[in-house]
């Protein structure tokens, strides 16, 4: 058995745990991952720690619409842009749907209107209960519309979208288990310790296991669906990801800046 003296053995421990620690500030903050037999791509942020924006207009006054628009004003100031997300539905002039709140500003104001019809023709937006995603000085947070409104707390962004997929540990009763509605989704959810996470997925799935996936994989309370379909949008260059709106680009953008 070879023995290494004590000054070569602390070098090495020494380099080892550089080399984790190297290994840990450089881990990417997205991954595949599989939950019943279905792909998905997710993205896990710390809010106290990640500098995580939320973006709608450039300078010009113009909605940025797609992601290397974005890219693009955040590098001439000399930023980069290393992670972004559709951050929840729009209009057809590209401004949110419902509350948006950027730095600190009030942009657009909450939408508690309806819709009539039966719940599968009621638009995803206003299917009950919808919610706010938010950030602030206690960190992130997602509640149901009404429950925000009541608290009105103070946020430095928030975005409103629709619906809750998972309300304090519980889904939304709305959604129908093997329900035959599939098709690609994107979603946010504040976790296990303030941890944000993203999720898009690959493939078409239900909203009831959409939820399923936040509230059993990923451990989330609570979780917000942004959009699907043609709608739903990733950026990640580390993975080779720059996603395309069939609606012409996105409204409201989620951006992990760096």
């Amino acid at each position: 058995m070879t023995y290494l003296k004590p000054c070569v053995l602390a070098a090495v421990m020494m380099l080892a745990v550089m080399t984790t620690s190297l290994r840990q500030a450089h881990a990417e903050p997205c991954d595949e991952e599989t939950f019943e037999e279905a792909t998905y791509v997710v993205c896990t942020l710390e809010a106290g720690k990640a500098d995580l924006r939320l973006f709608w207009k450039g300078a010009d006054g113009e909605p940025y619409r797609t992601f290397p628009n974005l890219a693009e004003a955040l590098r001439a100031e000399g930023k980069t842009l290393a992670l972004a997300v559709n951050a929840g539905m729009y209009r057809a002039d590209f401004s949110p749907m419902g509350l948006y709140v950027e730095n600190t500003r009030e942009l657009k104001p909450a939408n508690t209107a309806g819709a009539g019809g039966s719940a599968g023709q009621v638009p995803n937006f206003y299917k009950k209960p919808n919610g706010v995603f938010f950030l602030g000085e206690a960190g992130a947070g997602i509640l149901p519309t009404d429950e925000f409104l009541r608290r009105s707390p103070k946020v430095q962004f928030a975005t409103q979208s629709g619906p809750m997929l998972v309300i304090a540990g519980t889904l939304n009763p709305i959604f129908i288990p093997g329900s035959t509605d599939r098709t690609r989704r994107s979603g946010v959810g504040v976790c296990t310790d303030g941890v944000v996470r993203f999720a898009i997925s690959e493939d078409g799935v239900n909203f009831h296991a959409f939820a399923r996936l936040f509230r059993d994989r990923l451990q989330c309370p609570d979780a917000l669906f942004l959009d699907g379909g043609r709608g739903v949008g990733l950026y990640y260059p580390a993975m080779g990801r720059n996603d395309w709106s069939w609606h012409g680009g996105y409204g409201p953008i989620f951006g992990l800046v760096e």
